[in-house]
Order: structure tokens, then C-alpha cells, then sequence
């Protein structure tokens, strides 16, 4: 049986370039990067050398990367960390109803803390209006978060719009980039934090950072030996941010070319499976990430198609791997105006640079096959 993977968007295998990068720093270059001696010299340096690379791909100061554990990590200490530094200037904070959820937590978590958030909502296709966020800043709001592309649907905000009305208002800004970091260009002219995760992009699980532009007045979530600028304490994995850069050098230089290929193939995935009766595309048409094609079937439920097109080979999923053991419907797809019976039936299938079209070509075929059964089924 043909074994395919198309869960790109949950996670990546990890390139065999990050791998060989990361190995000696395993056994061989294992210092502690805050010790004097050769060996705590040299992990410093190969810290110091992907903090450089990063913010080289970004087009940023080196001191502006903090090293973190990954998306979530991240997006902890931007939200928290403006809250709890600017929370004499105001308590109010601006997001999306389509967030990840570890940006929806946080900021209910504030709610508890006495911080009120406002909610955004979005279309039918999933984009901020930016005329909603200008309306929403108020005079108290000290931070507006707002994903670049959505993890579940795909559809890309635009990013420097809505960055612009932010910073014109005198208000920080920050977005969760895990999903399109790597993929697609990301404009930070007005972006004051971003965040975002290595295992992504084919690096390591368990490394990330966090950009944090210079200025930014934020409170560090750790206290211990002052790591990370005293942003982030915590002796640095020097592995996985060796491969975390490795990884967003390779993705950097991949990205366009890389890009073309997963979206034709996801244009011709969407295409044959729309041929599907009562099948749907969720997200935007064109304002969505190369690699991302999420359905929507009546009379089905999402859950039953992913484990049948498992059996069959094939590794997709409902939505966000971080809420798949949810049985309510999915907040993003509820947001976009699906009733919770057609949030139910959705399948979302992430290419990756592994995906050949000999796979697409089997996964139209399998999909087809998998929706007609379960319709007989039910």
C-alpha cells in the first residue's frame, strides 16, 4: 500500500541538511553556551552564527532574535509579555477570531487577569477587514495579534495593512508567522513581534524564536540566569537552533521556486476534488498558502474521511493537529460562517516538498472513493 504524507501543516520530517548541521552539537560541540571554556566558546558561537543567519533571512538585528521552544512558547511571551509591561498605558488587546489557539488561550487567560480582548471577526473567506481593526484600536489598546496565514484554512492576511493602521495608532503588533515563515515573503516593515516555529520548515520540534523589534518594552515569562537577552532564560538547545537556522536558510532558498510547485499541485488537487457533489473549498481562492487546500462535504464527517483515507495510505486531517482531539467543530471554520454540521465535514490536505504528483494524483482518487463510501454509509 502507498504510504503518502499531507499533513504538512501539522508537522515536517526534518531535512537531512538540518540533521548533519545538528549532530555534532549531540556528543561532539556539547558545551553549555554560557561557560568560558573552548567548549561552552564554541556552542556560543554556533548560537551567536544562527541568531546572525536568521536575522540576515529576515532582514533584522541579531539582537532582535530570541531563541525560544517553538510557536507557542512564542506567542506566550509576546502576548504576555506586552500585556504585563504596558498594562499602565491600558488592559485592552486586539486578535482574530480565527487565531491558533495559542493565541486564543492566552488572551482568554488575560480576560481572567483583568485584560480585555477584543475579538475580530472575519469573511467568508477568513480575511480581517482592516476598516473592523482601525474601528476596534481605542486609546487603552496596547497590543493587536493577528496571524499572517491561517493553519487551518490558509488564507494569508494582509499583513502590512493591517501592521500599518497598528503602528499609525501607537500600537504594538504581533503575528503568529508559524504557518507561512518559510513559505511565502513576510513584510515586517510594521511588525513589531512575530513568531515562529522550526518543525514547520523542516527543522527540529522544540525550537523557535520569537522576533522582537528593538524597543518593544516586554516582560520576560522566565526568571533564571538571564539567557536570551534576559528575555528567555533557560540554557539555550543549541542543537535545535543550529537546525532551526539551517532550516530557514534552506527554506529562504527554496521558497520561490518551492512555492510554484506545491501550488500547482494543490491547484490541481482542488480542481478534481471539487468535482465532487456538494464539496466546497474553505478559505480564500487565491489569497491562500501555496501548500494548503482545505474541502468541506456535506452528509460526511471529517473525522471518518481522515481515517479512511488512512487506511488507504494517506495522512491528512480535520484542522489543527493541536485540537484534533476535539469533537466540537472547528472555531475557525465556524467563524467563516459554516453552520457546526458543515464544519464537520471539512479535510484539510498540506503539500510539502516531499509531495510528488503521482501522490495527488492517487489522493484525488482516494478522497473520491472515501466521500462516495461514507455517503452510501450514511
Amino acid at each position: 500500500m502507498k504510504k503518502i504524507y499531507l499533513d504538512y501543516a501539522a508537522t515536517t520530517p526534518v531535512d537531512p541538511e538540518v540533521l548533519e548541521a545538528m549532530k555534532p552539537y549531540f556528543s561532539q560541540k556539547f558545551g553549555n553556551a554560557s561557560s568560558l571554556h573552548e567548549w561552552g566558546r564554541e556552542a556560543s558561537k554556533a548560537l551567536e552564527d544562527s541568531r546572525e543567519k536568521i536575522a540576515e533571512l529576515i532582514k533584522v538585528e541579531p539582537g532582535e532574535i530570541c531563541f525560544t521552544s517553538g510557536g507557542t512558547e512564542s506567542n506566550n511571551i509576546a502576548i504576555k509579555g506586552v500585556a504585563f509591561a504596558n498594562k499602565e498605558k491600558g488592559k485592552h488587546i486586539i486578535t482574530s477570531s480565527i487565531e491558533h489557539h495559542a493565541v486564543l488561550n492566552v488572551c482568554k487567560w488575560l480576560e481572567s487577569q483583568g485584560f480585555e480582548v477584543t475579538y475580530l471577526p472575519v469573511d467568508k473567506d477568513g480575511l480581517v477587514d482592516p476598516t473592523d481593526l482601525e474601528k476596534a484600536i481605542r486609546d487603552d489598546t496596547i497590543l493587536v495579534s493577528i496571524m499572517h496565514a491561517n493553519n487551518e484554512i490558509g488564507t494569508i492576511q494582509d499583513l502590512r495593512e493591517l501592521s500599518r493602521i497598528t503602528h499609525e495608532k501607537g500600537v504594538y503588533f504581533h503575528t503568529d508567522a508559524v504557518q507561512s515563515f518559510g513559505k511565502i515573503p513576510i513584510n515586517l516593515e510594521f511588525v513589531d513581534l512575530m513568531s515562529v516555529s522550526g518543525h514547520k520548515i523542516y527543522g527540529p520540534k522544540g525550537a523557535g524564536f520569537l522576533y522582537v523589534r528593538e524597543g518593544v518594552k516586554i516582560t520576560p515569562l522566565f526568571h533564571g540566569g538571564g539567557h536570551e537577552r534576559g528575555l528567555r532564560s533557560s540554557t539555550e538547545n543549541i542543537p535545535g537552533i543550529v537546525g532551526l537556522a539551517k532550516a530557514a536558510e534552506i527554506s529562504f532558498e527554496k521558497m520561490e521556486e518551492e512555492s510554484k510547485r506545491e501550488e500547482k499541485l494543490r491547484d490541481e488537487l482542488i480542481k478534481k476534488v471539487l468535482e465532487i457533489p456538494d464539496s466546497w473549498l474553505n478559505g480564500h481562492a487565491e489569497k491562500r498558502l501555496p501548500n494548503n487546500a482545505n474541502f468541506g462535504f456535506d452528509f460526511i464527517e471529517g473525522e471518518a474521511l481522515v481515517m479512511l483515507l488512512d487506511e488507504k495510505g494517506v495522512a491528512a486531517s480535520t484542522g489543527s493537529a493541536c485540537s484534533s482531539h476535539e469533537l466540537k467543530p472547528s472555531h475557525v471554520l465556524t467563524a467563516v460562517g459554516l453552520p457546526p454540521e458543515k464544519a464537520h465535514g471539512s479535510l484539510r490536505i498540506t503539500i510539502g516538498r516531499h509531495t510528488k504528483q503521482e501522490d495527488i494524483e492517487y489522493t484525488e482518487r482516494a478522497i473520491k472513493e472515501s466521500v462516495e463510501n461514507l455517503r452510501k454509509l450514511s
